[in-house]
């Protein structure tokens, strides 16, 4: 999550607290939690929207935010999660986390799609995860880098057929998964 946050955002202390943020929400929110996707994933995309509202608040604004220190707001809801006697609440207590061999090959391929995606240039990564993960629309990615839309599209092409090319031979080629 933190690597994804910094290569979006390109700012260590900003992707740091953008991930912070994105657990704490989830924290928070778990509630909301209905389990239609894996909690991963749920938790991935709170962080996808806090990053897109990150990239959009530094196109207006100058963010000040990163002086604030508010550890006391994560210890209480951290603290929410038990009972007194320190054990689980019922409503909080973590769930089953499905089959561990799946899980593992689900890591392992999103181990080697993000080795492949840093064999990518840098611009051509960005835009591609701009465009593909936080769902960027292509002038909002155009605006945001400089870029005209021929140019972009020519580095989203580009970035597809790399990672394509990288999954192929490292990942999809061999009945052995990588480590």
């Amino acid at each position: 999550m933190l690597k994804f946050a910094q290569m979006q955002l390109r700012d260590a202390a900003m992707a740091e607290d953008a991930v912070q943020e994105a657990l704490a929400a989830a924290l928070a929110g778990e509630r909301s939690f209905a389990g239609r996707a894996a909690l991963k994933t749920w938790v991935f995309s709170i962080l996808r929207n806090k990053i897109v509202d990150l990239i959009r608040l530094q196109s207006r604004t100058t963010n000040v935010s990163a002086l604030a220190d508010d550890e006391a707001g994560m210890d209480e809801t951290f603290e929410a999660l038990f009972k007194a006697n320190a054990h689980w609440r019922p409503e909080a207590r973590p769930f089953g986390w499905g089959n561990p061999e799946d899980t593992l090959r689900q890591e392992r391929f999103w181990e080697v799609f993000e080795i492949c995606l840093n064999h990518l240039p840098e611009k051509t990564a960005r835009v591609f995860m701009m465009r593909e993960f936080l769902e960027f629309e292509t002038d909002e990615v155009c605006r945001k880098l400089n870029l005209t839309i021929s140019n972009c599209n020519v580095i989203l092409h580009r970035a597809r057929n790399g990672l394509r090319r990288c999954l192929e031979s490292n990942w999809f080629s061999s009945g052995e998964k990588p480590c």
